[in-house]
């Protein structure tokens, strides 16, 4: 994939106070600004890869095995849930090789073609275990609006946290809402959250989260609907100290909501 954007937003309160700009026209002006962490690359809406300990992890890849044949062979795939935006066999089955280690929630376990099965890793919400060199830990996604607990039902889907000796503790939350789990992760240097309604929350719900949980760097993801500088705004109006960085997810989208105009 050859993204046609890539929009960054690092920002704070006082920042937008020093040139007199309203916060959200500020956040807009600073939009093209940067680019993601070294460690990052930003494929479309859920899909990503992490560059950690020497190695590409994978997370929520579809599309088709193709369209990652000219990034690094993943050591590791996570998958977080069984939405199809999230989890497709046949890629799967075009990624997976006997060196790459392949973590699911029991639910994408289950639907799992035979020959995945076995070689599956399964984590339940609450387990911990190694990855690449690295501790990861299954955190609860799941939505607590009772309207949209359809989406994402308590106990079922993970969000993951992954401990890299040279970025930190990084968290990728999911498909969830504002939790308790999710304001009760600690020491988080990159959190990647989502905001899209009604599959997820929205921009005030996850700001919110993020100032409970005290993340060093925030990253929107998975915002299909939503403009994520309305997040940033919110967040600097607060006060947080919390970097935010604004990514395009949505490369084929003509403007930063990912929806087509």
């Amino acid at each position: 994939m050859n993204p046609t954007r890539r929009q960054t937003l690092v920002m704070a309160a006082a920042g937008a106070a020093a040139v007199g700009l309203p916060l959200r026209a500020f956040a807009q002006a600073a939009a093209t600004t940067g680019g993601a962490p070294a460690f990052l690359t930003p494929i479309e809406h859920a899909t990503l890869m992490l560059t950690l300990n020497g190695q590409s992890i994978l997370v929520d890849p579809v599309g088709g095995a193709d369209r990652y044949a000219d990034m690094a062979k993943p050591a590791a795939i996570l998958i977080t849930h069984e939405h199809q935006d999230h989890f497709d066999p046949d890629t799967l089955q075009g990624l997976l090789d006997d060196a790459t280690t392949l973590i699911v929630n029991p639910a994408v376990a289950d639907k799992l073609p035979a020959e995945m099965k076995d070689r599956a890793t399964v984590m339940a919400n609450g387990d911990t275990g190694e990855v690449a060199g690295m501790k990861i830990e299954a955190v609860p996604a799941y939505n607590i609006t009772p309207e949209r607990q359809q989406y994402h039902p308590q106990g079922r889907d993970n969000g993951y946290v992954l401990t890299s000796p040279d970025h930190g503790r990084i968290y990728i939350a999911g498909d969830t809402e504002d939790t308790p789990e999710f304001r009760a992760q600690t020491d988080i240097d990159t959190v990647l959250l989502p905001m899209n309604l009604p599959y997820t929350m929205d921009a005030e719900h996850a700001a919110a989260g993020v100032i409970a949980m005290k993340p060093r760097r925030a990253i929107p993801y998975h915002h299909r609907g939503i403009d994520p500088a309305d997040f940033q705004a919110t967040l600097q109006h607060a006060g947080s100290e919390t970097e935010v960085i604004v990514l395009d997810w949505y490369p084929q989208a003509d403007n930063p909501t990912g929806e087509d105009s």
